[in-house]
């Protein structure tokens, strides 16, 4: 499908930044559209064939240019129960970026050039979040130790108790992202997101972005979400076995049931950069503007780095041995 407006006939397009279908063309904010069918092999606008990926549900064509949502992967199986759209458009996630370069010294100048910007694409990245009803059960033998001085003699008094903890705890939509393409490290920094803001799914906020369906199952991935729920719930049991001088377990069982399940679409901006042979990824959150990858190095100035540090030090010590040959 892609998202018409009824004005001009222009490609409207979700703007973050507007927060409504937006026209390029004709700049109609909230732009009335309809809805023009396609294909996964044929452009609905212009007629020309496109090729897509086995996953993508959202894409670009090549030819005009329009934004095309797949009907058929959005759809039944793939009809995602939530998404979260974009909240920051691409010039607050250039900004974004920007901010991130500056705190790192050695970012090459060219890092953010116009060029390398046009490889930056919004993409609603598949998760599966999962609902858990988490039970912990802990016994154990916890000390408290207090030592004292009277006279000349230091005291030592261990006092041992008996811990027994029962926890029960919620845990809603912990996010695993179900795409392929993306890497699980860099898409678990991505979080926090603020889940109060995922909406019923509607294919409108697709249009402007690409988009991917999920490329693995639920059950397939819900290790990954198990063992953040365990984690948290780790946490959780430590805080409250907080102040004793230590802590021997006797007893520990946690029990973790599935309460709920969704499929969602988030938001991401990936930027990819070209450098010295090497690429390198970055994400934003397209909710947050929160950034996440690895810079690459200049050693240009690195080198420039260096020769100023040996240039201040020779400026010192002049200074001090100047100062020296006053006294």
């Amino acid at each position: 499908m892609i998202f018409k407006c009824k004005n001009c006939g222009g490609n409207a397009v979700y703007e973050p930044g507007r927060k409504a279908m937006y026209c390029p063309h004709c700049e109609g904010i909230d732009a009335q559209y309809m809805v023009n069918e396609g294909s996964l092999t044929q452009c609905g606008n212009c007629g020309a064939p496109i090729e897509i990926g086995q996953y993508t549900s959202a894409d670009r064509c090549v030819h005009c240019g329009s934004y095309i949502v797949f009907d058929e992967r959005v759809e039944e199986r793939y009809k995602p129960n939530m998404i979260l759209p974009f909240k920051i458009n691409k010039d607050m996630a250039v900004e974004a970026l920007n901010t991130e370069f500056k705190k790192r010294t050695f970012t090459p100048a060219s890092f953010l050039s116009e060029k390398s910007l046009n490889n930056m694409q919004g993409i609603y990245v598949p998760f599966w979040m999962y609902d858990y009803q988490a039970h912990y059960d802990f016994r154990g033998q916890g000390t408290k130790v207090r030592t004292w001085i009277s006279g000349n003699t230091e005291y030592v008094e261990t006092s041992y108790f008996d811990v027994i903890r029962k926890m029960d705890a919620e845990f809603d939509k912990v996010p695993v992202d179900a795409s392929i393409a993306m890497n699980d490290g860099e898409m678990d920094l991505m979080e926090p997101y603020t889940y109060q803001e995922l909406e019923g799914f509607d294919p409108k906020y697709m249009s402007g972005f690409f988009g991917e369906v999920f490329n693995q199952g639920a059950d397939e991935l819900e290790e990954r979400a198990r063992m953040k729920a365990k984690s948290a719930s780790e946490e959780l049991m430590q805080q409250s076995l907080s102040g004793y001088s230590s802590m021997k377990t006797e007893v520990k069982n946690l029990n973790l049931n599935r309460s709920g399940l969704y499929y969602a679409l988030m938001p991401v901006w990936l930027y990819q950069y070209d450098y010295r042979g090497e690429t390198y990824r970055f994400h934003v959150n397209g909710q947050t503007g929160k950034v996440v990858g690895k810079t690459p190095v200049s050693k240009a100035k690195v080198l420039l780095y260096g020769l100023t540090t040996m240039v201040s030090v020779s400026a010192i010590m002049y200074l001090a041995i100047a100062i020296l040959e006053l006294l």
